[in-house]
């Protein structure tokens, strides 16, 4: 048979359902913007400026995850996921639009909003010693100059990664496997140093006086619990449509739920590990971080949540092989994580200690108005991309395997 005989009609790329809804969340999103920036002018930008940068961070976790999982896969020449991973190029095939929507948090780096990065701001620095010590690395040009090296690794990575699998559905030149399994290692080399740095630069620098030695594993491994819920829907939602109801069986939900259940607990080990660190020593400097967490609503409302929901809950519901197995309730799963994924980011990004230990109570409005928003575009973005191509590597070497899988 021929390499495209035995793919199916449903996968060549998505149906005008897509466009529709792609339009429809568009709009949305276009409005929660809009409605956010009213937000801004009534309560202040410092507010907007940190839900933007929350829902901003959100987006960009599930992009850089999808672009995580495709280089991984190439390192190790899986084949299962073969089936899945033109779902995950699309999705870090997002990375150089939302390249665009981070230019507006240049601006409080370049105004000096000591409401959002209190280094930032010349006269805070003047009259902070640590912050002076630090000026060399936390100063809005060099800042600037970090993340467009950031970006640009980013955008080359997932623009070569589609842009050679796309070429290969039309060659099925088996030398283009080659050349993205070469530079899976390097990638992933650039992408654990960038993807550090940017956590590093955008979320803890947003309390200077505090580090942590292992925050920008904290961050990446949210970014791959995010991606793998969302990859886990998306399919869900794709055969709920039509889509990839034969290329992608139970057996490929089975290992993604594999995988969603594995680095929630990774996520907990690295949450917790970073934790015990930090109470262990007790020092003023690094406890001051957790101390606004551990006060008043913070402790119930958020970190006591985390706990039991992006912990304790996804553990239960996807420890037993049947729910795995079980698309609905994978699904549902799916839905949960992101939300916790989320919540996880707000813990990060709300609470603002810049002077003391006392936090602002936690609000929710602005943030949820700008999810809308930038989730909103996220996923218009997302629909374009899959209706352009077709929504299998039709022409992979090792497709075949993908689709004849079958866990052991």
């Amino acid at each position: 048979m021929s390499e495209t005989a035995a793919i199916p009609s449903e996968v060549r790329q998505a149906g005008p359902g897509a466009a529709r809804v792609g339009i429809v969340t568009g709009m949305l999103g276009t409005a929660g913007l809009a409605v956010g920036l009213l937000l801004g002018r009534r309560d202040g930008w410092d507010a907007f400026f940190r839900a933007y940068l929350l829902n901003y961070c959100y987006v960009l976790s599930l992009s850089l995850g999808a672009l995580a999982f495709v280089m991984i896969q190439h390192a190790t020449r899986a084949g299962w996921s073969v089936a899945l991973r033109r779902l995950a190029e699309q999705i870090a095939g997002v990375i150089p639009f939302l390249a665009l929507l981070f230019l507006p948090l240049l601006i409080p780096v370049l105004t000096g909003m000591t409401g959002v990065y209190e280094w930032s701001n010349a006269q805070a620095v003047a009259g902070d010693g640590l912050l002076r010590h630090k000026q060399p690395y936390l100063n809005p040009p060099f800042f600037v100059a970090r993340c467009v090296v950031y970006f640009a690794v980013w955008i080359a990575l997932a623009r070569f990664y589609l842009r050679r699998s796309v070429e290969q559905d039309a060659t099925g030149d088996v030398k283009l496997t080659l050349r993205m399994q070469a530079w899976s290692g390097p990638g992933l080399l650039l992408y654990g140093l960038t993807v550090t740095f940017f956590a590093i630069d955008a979320l803890m620098s947003l309390n200077p006086h505090w580090y942590s030695t292992i925050f920008g594993v904290y961050f990446f491994s949210g970014c791959l619990v995010g991606f793998f819920a969302l990859l886990a829907l998306l399919v869900y939602l794709a055969q709920r449509s039509g889509w990839l109801t034969q290329s992608v069986t139970i057996e490929h939900f089975h290992d993604v739920g594999k995988l969603a259940f594995g680095f929630t607990v990774f996520w907990a080990y690295i949450a917790f590990s970073q934790y015990l660190l930090i109470w262990y020593g007790n020092i003023p400097e690094e406890t001051v971080w957790y101390q606004a967490r551990q006060a008043g609503p913070w402790w119930v409302g958020v970190s006591l949540l985390l706990l039991v929901g992006h912990f304790v809950a996804p553990f239960l519901a996807l420890l037993a092989r049947y729910a795995k197995r079980n698309k609905p309730l994978l699904a549902a799963a799916a839905v949960w994580l992101l939300l916790m994924h989320w919540l996880d980011l707000y813990y990060l990004v709300a609470p603002r200690t810049h002077t003391t230990a006392t936090p602002h109570a936690p609000g929710l409005f602005m943030e949820l108005v700008l999810l809308a928003g930038l989730g909103g575009w996220f996923t218009a973005l997302l629909l374009r991309g899959l209706r352009r191509h077709a929504l299998l590597p039709v022409r992979d070497p090792r497709l075949a395997e993908s689709l004849t899988y079958r866990n052991e």
